[in-house]
């Protein structure tokens, strides 16, 4: 069952090992939400220990609002954003990372993504990464969206050491990574960000068998289904969740996730309930 504390605990992220809260928080459509609830949301979770703090230039009015959150508290931050396709030649790069710190007003991004491929060669994006760890802009780089043919191409170019994580799409009802991205990324020391770790709106009903499933073990640990979820999405030392929490009750029940611990028997019902299901012939994304 969760400790006392309902904090966030943390884990090596990344070949740098540098500690980073296993559960995070996403910013995708934060701006969407009532502004002072979203700040307080943020604000709340860092108290709870959740640093690691996920937004992009894609989302809106999103960096600006997650730099209102951690005025006064960027050393609490573990701060990541990312740069569309569309701007990710070698300039664009730079440029976009420039308004990215305007927008979050600060000085430096801790780690800083390609969203997903797009027109512009690899080797340009990944050469305007380096150039930037160098600038001391960022102080790490990596990828989102990228199956494990991208993150060969990558490795190729950049060497082992230098792609701090892959941000994919990952929950109970698509777990497509489990079958090869995951895998990859423990082999190389990537470390690996789930996404919409709740489905994005669709998360397992209490009247669905595997609703039914999540509820029994939730009860087991005096958890909620949604702690035991991300529980179980992160079961792996190399992998870490982003859910987004508009109210600072949600991010309350977000951080307490860290500290549920699943028994084999658990994680056995819940691989039941929601499989695999086979390898898919392109990467899931949303």
């Amino acid at each position: 069952m969760p400790d006392n504390s309902g904090k966030s605990a943390q884990r090596p992220f990344g070949p740098r090992g540098v500690g980073v809260s296993v559960i995070g928080q996403g910013t995708w459509n934060l701006d969407r939400s009532d502004r002072a609830g979203a700040i307080a949301a943020l604000r709340r979770g860092l108290d709870l220990g959740m640093g690691h703090i996920d937004t992009a230039e894609m989302y809106g009015e999103a960096e600006p609002l997650v730099g209102e959150a951690i005025a006064g508290r960027r050393d609490e931050v573990f701060l990541v954003s990312k740069v569309l396709p569309s701007n990710a030649s070698r300039r664009g790069t730079l440029q976009a990372c420039e308004r990215s710190l305007k927008r979050l007003k600060t000085d430096r991004l801790d780690c800083y993504l390609l969203h997903w491929r797009g027109s512009y060669p690899l080797a340009d994006t990944i050469a305007a990464f380096e150039d930037l760890v160098a600038a001391g802009k960022i102080l790490s780089w990596g990828v989102s969206n990228f199956d494990v043919a991208d993150l060969d191409e990558a490795l190729a170019i950049a060497g082992e050491g230098r792609i701090a994580c892959n941000q994919v799409l990952h929950h109970l009802r698509e777990r497509a990574i489990e079958h090869a991205v995951i895998p990859w990324c423990e082999a190389h020391g990537v470390a690996v960000t789930a996404y919409s770790p709740f489905g994005q709106d669709a998360f397992p009903g209490p009247r669905s068998d595997g609703g039914r499933a999540l509820q029994a073990i939730a009860e087991a640990h005096r958890a909620t289904p949604r702690q035991v979820a991300l529980a179980f999405l992160t079961r792996r030392p190399s992998v870490f969740a982003i859910p987004k929490a508009s109210t600072a009750a949600h991010a309350a029940d977000n951080a307490a996730a860290a500290a549920v611990r699943l028994s084999d028997h658990d994680i056995a019902t819940l691989d039941a309930a929601f499989p695999r299901g086979p390898v898919p012939r392109s990467l899931p994304m949303l």
